[in-house]
């Protein structure tokens, strides 16, 4: 016991020893610097300059001045940085103080309000009437106040409810579709110096005409996510571009969701401008820029579903499960009706960090293909268009009672559907058939042809599903295709089908 005791004491004193000697270095090395060697220093510098020439002193008075501004400038740092954290621990210190008062009066906030709802409750049971019927007794003006589970949404509601949402349109806006494509191409190359031919663009609106989905793909840089960004200046209400991210894998990561714990609706952009497009009247597109990133299929399923019932009272997307006072307006017991002046604009690339679209995909859109910019157009200044929605869709109806397919055409098209089945087991179908029926009447009432036209739908809704076959046993058929074209709609007349059969077989 003696000797462990005289050990540790000794350990104890020997470290406090060397803790003492440490402190005292410390010491000693400032003074040395700061007082002793500068004194040694001096004397040096006194003892040398006795032999300085000229040249020696200027040299030693520069050098003077560099060092002392060198250490006057350190100096005037470390008391800045000093300065920068002592305020910054300071505004930490506040920001915690005020993050816990914050916190004391919001947890204050959600006692008072539940002390209040019990009192509620006692007060309507004693007058023998039930506490889950409250919201039947709230009047239209108070249910305003209850606050909501949506916010964006409400916010939507508030700025639209004293608003003028009517388009007016002028002499001016009563434009055919043709004269509509070439005042887009000189609106967007005038104002927004965005190029477009005529051809892209008359695919566009015909593409509107024929389906809701809307999908342009292509390379890198050609004006993909631009194009409906234009469309929408050109409306005169901005087109809501959405970045779809890798990780979405369901409608949620779109749409939102209701969050458990909190009881509110975590609201999307994309939820909150398809509400939003409820109120408009002119053309309102949404756009899901980089849509194949994830998988089509998968997150837009829903729209993809309800977009095919030809009712369109039953486009309803299930945003709730039911309605509670504070809720937005236009939602119909939890469902939001997704209104007919809305499109969906899907930009794709295509390469190996994205998902191939598919067939499911591209028979419900419209595909526009987009591998090269436009060249400059030389355009007056021209001003955007007030057109409403109910306008645009009276111009479709009117180019398809004006322009319907020709009968031959028809039937060249029902020969060409044959031929296709029989060699390489794809057939139109009469999704596709309607699609083209209404595609090629406006893509004629836009300054385009017929031929051209059905040569378009043939390409990018038919031909791209080749690209799944086994063509290197397909050679020859793919030959006597190239002569069936020729045949049923004129030598070289489906030039984009036939440039798109050459491309397939040097692939082969």
């Amino acid at each position: 016991m003696y000797r462990f005791a005289s050990f540790y004491i000794e350990v104890i004193t020997r470290l406090a020893t060397d803790i003492w000697n440490f402190i005292v270095t410390i010491f000693k090395a400032f003074a040395d610097i700061l007082y002793f060697n500068i004194v040694d220093y001096v004397n040096l510098f006194l003892e040398q300059s006795k032999t300085f020439t000229f040249l020696d002193w200027f040299m030693a008075v520069f050098v003077f001045i560099v060092n002392i501004g060198f250490l006057a400038f350190i100096l005037i740092r470390l008391y800045q940085l000093l300065r920068k954290y002592i305020r910054f621990n300071k505004k930490e210190i506040e920001k915690e103080t005020l993050l816990e008062e914050i916190s004391l009066l919001s947890q204050r906030v959600v006692e008072v309000t539940s002390e209040k709802n019990k009192i509620l409750e006692l007060k309507m049971e004693a007058f023998g009437l039930n506490p889950n019927l409250f919201s039947e007794f709230i009047d239209d003006e108070d249910k305003e106040k209850v606050e909501s589970r949506f916010v964006k949404l409400i916010n939507v509601d508030d700025t639209y409810k004293n608003a003028l949402t009517s388009v007016l349109m002028t002499e001016d806006d009563t434009i055919n579709l043709q004269a509509l494509v070439k005042r887009f191409i000189y609106y967007s190359a005038s104002q927004l110096k965005l190029y477009y031919n005529e051809q892209t663009i008359a695919a566009y609106f015909a593409g509107m005409a024929s389906s809701k989905i809307i999908i342009l793909e292509g390379i890198s840089g050609t004006g993909k996510t631009s194009l409906p960004y234009a469309m929408g200046k050109f409306f005169q209400h901005e087109s809501a571009i959405i970045s779809v991210q890798p990780s979405w894998r369901d409608r949620t990561e779109m749409i939102g969701y209701l969050n458990e714990f909190t009881k509110r609706f975590n609201e999307s952009d994309f939820l909150m401008k398809l509400y939003e497009s409820s109120y408009r009247e002119e053309p309102n597109f949404i756009v899901l820029d980089e849509m194949n990133l994830a998988r089509i299929e998968y997150y837009f399923a829903e729209f993809l579903s309800i977009m095919e019932m030809p009712n369109q009272g039953d486009w309803l997307i299930d945003i709730v499960p039911d309605t509670q006072p504070g809720d937005p307006k236009r939602l119909q017991n939890g469902k939001l009706l997704v209104s007919q002046n809305v499109w969906f604009v899907g930009t794709a690339n295509k390469d190996d960090s994205t998902f191939t679209i598919t067939d499911k995909v591209y028979d419900r859109a419209a595909p526009i293909e987009m591998n090269h910019r436009a060249e400059y157009v030389d355009a007056p200044y021209t001003e955007p268009i007030n057109m409403s929605y109910d306008y645009l869709v009276g111009l479709f109806s009117e180019a398809k009672a004006v322009n319907p397919i020709s009968p031959k055409s028809l039937d060249n098209l029902r020969k060409l559907d044959q031929f296709i089945a029989e060699n390489f087991k794809i057939t139109f179908g009469n999704r596709i058939m309607k699609q083209i029926s209404d595609f090629v009447p406006v893509y004629v009432a836009s300054g385009r042809s017929e031929i051209e036209g059905l040569d378009y739908m043939v390409t990018h809704k038919i031909l791209r599903k080749f690209e799944s076959l086994n063509l290197p046993f397909l050679q020859d058929e793919l030959d006597e295709l190239l002569i069936v074209l020729d045949r049923l709609f004129g030598k070289g007349q489906f030039k984009l089908s036939i440039k798109y059969i050459n491309d397939l077989k040097k692939q082969i």
